[in-house]
């Protein structure tokens, strides 16, 4: 049966409100049975608070909080301290919402027994940091670490949106192991053009190529990009955001119904409200993200991500997060796990609608229990709820079938990443559930080679030469070639920046060229619907064979074997290696050096690779600070 409407809204919250409260009352044998224990169980905020071996220390961390009112009574009183991680703020309007959301998360927490203590969070805003907000992930990691090292916390929440947050605070809850929970701000509300569903994102990259094609003007462009976001919320299509914040839920690390629902409703507020009370009841369980992040986790994860129609960067930054909870990850995993699992959600770009009907549908709890029925997800596995998967997901249900479809009647079958290899990189992604007919007919479809093709390059030196030389009528770009950029890596760009989904030259897109091929070693963004050649490892800048690329080479893609070849001799290949001149690299900051110096390639995570050794650094006691 299909409900829409209030009707669906209302049935909907009410279904996630039983779902919050069942997770509950599973925890509450852990709270009973770990009772004695807790009681008796000395806080790690007592260390500063209660230390009656050294109150001189203990007076100067109690000194200055009691100035905006609270007291020595409260922060004494043996009570959970619980940091909120506020990733809020005007630089970045898709986590805006959490300035108004801590108020509710700091009830729930005074009302289950905790003391409640804000801070900020390194902002990420993926649509205005330049060069691009993906340098930022690994900072606000390292800045978050700092935080819940070198303060009194016994838990935090940390607050969610923009993709690239998603993923910084589950490494640092990974790599601190301090019992964390995730509260998601929730995608904006769904978003029109002309009266048809515009999804942020989506609307762009279709609006550039109506430019191209002489459609619209450049002031259309911007309008049609703004009407797609029309309310405080992140990406309403299935981007990097809804993808990584659903697998925040996927992995255990939110409560059940947390990812999708919408930034305005006030049913976020009540879930922000029980994120507050839920972490109390994790510090006394002691619950911790290593009881959470295991294996099992990441597996669903990434079988989740082909049924959403998740996007492709949310591999590096899976994988960066099993790097740092010390859980073996790697790339082939996302096909071997993931690349049998179906379409399931029939949300933009892969599909239709946009977050706000994922939501009504019944969000990332449907889209698991069809997983769960179906014997793929790992149900034995713990999430914050104090339940496992199976006790969370098992009555979870499809409301709305046009927008998550049954397992048995999916969108699409193998949906999943596949993982390429070749001469010119040892790894790449393409994502499959965004192979629309018409690519499939013309590149996958010819006759005596199923699922491949060649093609010839046009080779750019990241964005900029793109933009600049893209209408260059001496390239002769036709529907057979292939547009490549280099030079778009962690290292060279720096970050790894969204700029492989390449719009083709402005003659072939009024001749009908929708879309060409795409190879690059940077990434796209979630919500491009542009089936690329994405995350080539290594990068350019690294020594991968991109560097050698010259326009006009054939360049075989062959999806069936998993390759992509440059189609030249071996000692053409070695002769161009030998005379290949390394690339000048400028930092601009201080971080952009560091960040060079020690950062990783996209297959591994971009993780800072010295970072990664370190693990449950709850357990550290700091010095003294006086």
């Amino acid at each position: 049966m299909r409900r829409t409407g209030s009707a669906n809204q209302a049935a909907n919250a009410r279904g996630g409100e039983r779902r919050i409260a069942a997770a509950r009352m599973n925890s509450l044998h852990w709270s009973i049975q770990d009772m004695s224990k807790s009681e008796h169980r000395r806080l790690r905020s007592e260390i500063w608070f209660n230390d009656t071996a050294e109150p001189g220390e203990t007076a100067v961390y109690l000194e200055r909080y009691p100035t905006w009112g609270l007291t020595r009574g409260e922060m004494q009183s043996g009570k959970p301290v619980i940091g909120i991680a506020q990733s809020g703020s005007e630089l970045t309007p898709c986590n805006r919402i959490h300035l108004a959301l801590a108020d509710r998360i700091k009830a729930g927490i005074r009302d289950a027994g905790g003391i409640p203590f804000e801070f900020p969070m390194h902002p990420i805003q993926e649509s205005c940091r330049r060069p691009t907000a993906a340098l930022d992930r690994n900072l606000a990691y390292l800045g978050l670490v700092e935080i819940l090292c070198g303060y009194p916390f016994d838990g935090v929440v940390l607050t969610t949106a923009c993709d690239k947050t998603t993923p910084a605070a589950l490494m640092a809850a990974a790599t601190v192991n301090l019992p964390s929970i995730v509260l998601t701000g929730g995608p904006m509300l769904n978003s029109y053009y002309d009266g048809k569903l515009a999804g942020s994102g989506m609307a762009l990259w279709e609006a550039r190529r109506q430019l191209a094609a002489g459609k619209i003007s450049g002031d259309e462009l911007i309008d049609i990009t703004l009407a797609s976001a029309p309310s405080p919320g992140f990406c309403n299509t299935m981007g990097t955001a809804l993808s990584m914040n659903s697998l925040a839920e996927a992995l255990g690390m939110s409560l059940p119904g947390c990812a999708a629902i919408p930034a305005p409703y006030g049913e976020r507020g009540r879930m922000a409200y029980e994120t507050g009370r839920r972490i109390v009841e994790m510090v006394r369980e002691d619950l911790t993200p290593s009881r959470v992040l295991t294996r099992q986790a990441f597996e669903n994860a990434i079988v989740v991500n082909s049924a959403i129609g998740g996007s492709t960067n949310c591999a590096p930054h899976l994988t960066a997060i099993a790097r740092h909870m010390g859980v073996e990850l790697n790339l082939d995993d996302w096909e071997e796990i993931g690349h049998e699992i179906p379409l399931l959600a029939n949300v933009q770009p892969a599909g239709e609608y946009l977050g706000e009907g994922f939501h009504l549908a019944g969000g990332v709890p449907a889209i698991m229990g069809e997983l769960l029925r179906a014997g793929k997800l790992r149900g034995e596995a713990m999430t914050v709820s104090g339940a496992t998967v199976e006790q969370n997901c098992r009555d979870a249900h499809i409301k709305d079938e046009r927008v998550i479809r049954p397992y048995d009647k999916p969108m699409k079958e193998k949906a999943g990443f596949l993982v390429l290899h070749g001469n010119l990189f040892d790894s790449a992604l393409i994502k499959t559930s965004v192979i629309s007919e018409a690519f499939q007919r013309k590149y996958l479809d010819q006759p005596g080679s199923p699922g491949s093709f060649t093609a010839r390059v046009i080779v750019f030196d990241g964005p900029e030469d793109y933009r600049k030389r893209i209408n260059d009528p001496s390239l002769k770009v036709d529907e057979d070639c292939m547009l490549v950029v280099r030079g778009a890596g962690p290292i060279a760009y720096p970050g790894s920046a969204e700029v492989v989904n390449m719009t083709p030259p402005d003659y072939a897109v009024k001749k009908g060229i929708r879309m060409l091929p795409c190879l690059g070693d940077g990434r796209q963004s979630g919500t491009s619907d542009s089936p690329s050649i994405l995350h080539a490892s290594p990068e350019s800048a690294a020594g991968g064979n991109l560097a050698i690329l010259e326009t006009g080479d054939k360049v075989k893609v062959d999806l069936t074997n998993r390759r992509v070849d440059l189609l030249l001799s071996e000692e053409e290949i070695a002769r161009r290696i030998e005379n290949l001149k390394p690339q000048p690299i400028h930092n601009d900051s201080p971080w952009q050096q560091l960040y060079r110096a020690h950062v990783g390639q996209l297959d591994t995570g971009a993780c800072l690779d010295f970072a990664v050794e370190y693990r449950d650094l709850r357990k550290v006691v700091p010095r003294h600070s006086h």
